[in-house]
């Protein structure tokens, strides 16, 4: 039996937090701390684990957004009469309908893959030296004159194929959404707004699905006390995140993220290239019948 400590179940509530709406991918950061900390541990329930202590970071956006949320989900629903279609709110609020039915259905189809073969190291280093440099060209190259009150359905559609990038550990959520907002025509703050927005169906579906397809593990069993103790930690650390971030883009941009993720990802390579860490640490065997367990003890 494998065993998860609540001090690791700290660092991933912490690692979770932070990453999760800073553009450098919460997956990837979440993989490399399960090789360092517990490498063991069953791939299924460990991707379980992670997808509901999303849920917490989802708390800290429905908080931190509530106005814009409420302003955006009363707007839709009005809309839905037939009235005030051509409202901010409204366009909003089906901007963030359409653009989550790509993630969710990518998402089941890839379900598996997502589990074990994006998971590898070389997909990792990969993806996150591939959306830096996407990043960076949209920072440079986006028209940025766009604000919130110009979003449309079509942006919706747009930015919502971006986010199905972040099916693959290393691509990241934040990062893929706000560079296909900043190549859409948004400026900074406006393509990380509606990121954080569009964020908000996709991640709570992914993690109430994990939530019942593992519950036996989860509510009740060994997952239990680590997924609440990460999950809660998670909220406060992204809470905090997320106001770091509105702040530092404003005066510094996403270059910083950029070059972190580049130096990352060229680690990354070069540690499983010089045989360090292998392409799949902390990979069971996929015919194993016998999965690892986390637990709080």
């Amino acid at each position: 039996m494998v065993l998860i400590s609540i001090l690791h179940a700290v660092l991933y509530g912490i690692v979770q937090g932070l990453t999760e709406f800073l553009p450098v991918s919460s997956n990837a950061h979440l993989r490399l701390a399960q090789i360092l900390l517990d490498p063991k541990v069953d791939n299924a329930n460990f991707t379980a684990f992670t997808a509901v202590i999303q849920l917490g970071t989802i708390v800290a956006v429905l908080i931190f957004f509530r106005k814009e949320l409420g302003d955006t989900v009363r707007g839709w629903a009005v809309s839905l009469t037939g009235k005030e279609r051509g409202t901010v709110a409204a366009k909003t609020g089906w901007a963030v309908f359409v653009g989550t039915l790509p993630i969710i259905i990518l998402g089941l189809v890839l379900k598996h893959r997502i589990e074990h073969t994006f998971r590898g190291l070389y997909f990792i280093g990969f993806s996150l030296i591939f959306m830096g440099v996407l990043m960076f060209i949209a920072d440079r190259k986006g028209d940025q004159g766009r604000s919130d009150d110009s979003i449309t359905v079509l942006d919706g559609v747009k930015v919502g194929l971006w986010q199905c990038f972040a099916l693959i550990p290393g691509m990241s959520r934040s990062g893929s959404t706000i560079t296909g907002g900043l190549f859409s025509g948004f400026n900074r703050l406006a393509a990380a707004r509606f990121s954080f927005l569009l964020g908000v169906p996709g991640i709570t579906l992914a993690g109430l699905k994990e939530l019942m397809d593992h519950r036996k593990t989860i509510v009740g069993g060994e997952l239990m006390t680590p997924t609440i103790i990460a999950t809660v930690v998670s909220f406060f650390v992204g809470y905090a995140a997320i106001a770091y971030l509105m702040k530092f883009l404003q005066t510094k941009g996403i270059t910083p993220f950029v070059l972190y993720r580049v130096v990352l990802g060229i680690v990354i390579l070069g540690l499983v290239a010089g045989g360090v860490v292998g392409q799949n640490d902390g990979e069971p065997p996929e015919k194993s019948n016998t999965p690892a367990t986390i637990s709080s003890h």
